[in-house]
């Protein structure tokens, strides 16, 4: 996953990994920075002396995404989470690999602003092309796509063009 992920060209940080072992609430058992543009081996190999069956590795990086500010739209970094549980590791909902793309509205039309439509559907179109080359890279059994909220993303989505009467 951390091999297929776009990482962004435009960060100003490189990525950071964190290990946990049992379970969110213990403090990281490892944390370290690393530099601008590392290949994802280097990341690999330092997160390898902890692949446990009761641990989960993140990678906090980030990707670039069309976001509005008070000068418009621009492509800038935006914060994700990749993350590999252990079998063991406490979690809910129980999965193996993870994505958290953090707020949802990235990915949706956003009425009322100049070109909110169109900067909505690039980058829902870069989560799909990312969720594509992950099923074909990685040969996974299943996927979910859930919101922020934990409302299921397809249906956020479907009911967000719904009332735009987009096709």
């Amino acid at each position: 996953m951390l091999e297929l992920f776009p990482h962004s060209k435009l960060a100003k940080r490189g990525p950071v990994l964190r290990i946990y072992a049992i379970e969110h609430t213990e403090p990281p058992l490892f944390e370290r920075e690393f530099p601008l543009g590392v290949e994802p081996g280097v990341i690999l190999n330092a997160a390898r002396e902890f692949a446990h069956h009761d641990c989960t590795c993140e990678v906090d990086t980030v990707w670039d995404l069309w976001q509005f500010d008070d000068d418009g739209w621009k492509l800038k970094p935006a914060a994700v989470t990749l993350a590999c549980f252990g079998p063991e590791f406490e979690h809910d909902p129980p999965d193996h690999l993870r994505i958290e793309f953090g707020n949802d509205a990235r990915f949706l039309p956003m009425p009322g602003i100049q070109g909110g439509l169109r900067m909505g559907q690039s980058n829902l179109r870069s989560l799909l092309h990312l969720v594509g080359e992950l099923e074909r890279g990685l040969g996974l059994e299943r996927r979910q796509l859930w919101s922020e909220s934990g409302a299921n993303f397809a249906e956020v989505l479907s009911q967000a063009i719904t009332a735009l009467h987009v096709n």
